[in-house]
């Protein structure tokens, strides 16, 4: 066959093509079990960081099978679903909250630790400026107090909005409520400059990234409001 022609240099790249997207097809195959254990593993270490218990990906799961003594899928009424585990974690909000809230699979995952009592641990998904923000929070036994809170970010500026998955702008949530003394559900307000002092049910937003605050508020709002039958009947 004539190299020069452009049949030969049609198959050619057409050979090569095929080859290239075999061998990235396979490389994918052979990763994803790896890959899916990390991101289990990184949800792991979020649940826990939720109740500001550390952990790395070596101790990660020991400590989760440690603390979390108990998860399972409540319905928007507050009525256990499901006490299944595997359920429980594999529950994904992106899917879930496009459904009417009666259709829901609302995860709550049980923390226990000697000296800090019983948490129950929420997820959340939102949306920031640029994509998907997301976080747990735990709350009291009384059903409306923030016991602590984390925050991941895709693709929020660096200094800006994604200043949302540091410590500093997580720490102040414990004490927070997301009820009012009659028992109304309020969630938590974006007040710049962070409101009255020891307000609450007010967060101070992200300095330079109101948009990502917003979408912050409204994905605690979103969510939280979910598990409200839930929280009240907690008590």
């Amino acid at each position: 066959m004539n190299t020069q022609s452009n049949t030969y240099t049609f198959l050619y790249a057409s050979i090569m093509v095929v080859l290239v997207a075999a061998v990235l097809s396979f490389a994918a195959l052979q990763l994803k079990p790896r890959q899916t254990r990390n991101i289990e593993i990184e949800k792991k270490q979020d649940i826990l960081k939720a109740v500001n218990i550390a952990s790395t990906p070596k101790d990660a799961e020991e400590l989760y099978n440690q603390f979390i003594v108990q998860s399972f899928i409540v319905n928007s009424k507050g009525d256990i679903t499901s006490e299944d585990k595997d359920a429980t974690f594999a529950v994904d909000l992106k899917i879930e909250n496009k459904k009417k809230l009666e259709e829901r699979k609302l995860p709550v995952f049980i923390f226990k630790k000697e000296g800090i009592g019983e948490k129950m641990i929420i997820p959340i998904r939102g949306r920031g400026m640029w994509g998907p923000i997301w976080g747990f929070v735990s709350m009291e036994q009384d059903g409306k107090t923030i016991y602590g809170a984390t925050f991941g970010n895709k693709g929020e500026t660096p200094g800006l909005g994604a200043e949302i998955s540091k410590p500093e702008f997580q720490k102040p949530f414990s004490g927070k409520q997301i009820f009012d003394e009659t028992g109304k559900f309020t969630s938590l307000a974006l007040v710049k400059g962070g409101g009255a002092v020891g307000h609450p049910h007010e967060f101070d937003a992200v300095s330079g990234g109101t948009v990502t605050s917003k979408g912050l508020e409204a994905m605690l709002r979103e969510n939280l409001s979910s598990y409200e039958m839930y929280l009240k009947s907690s008590k």
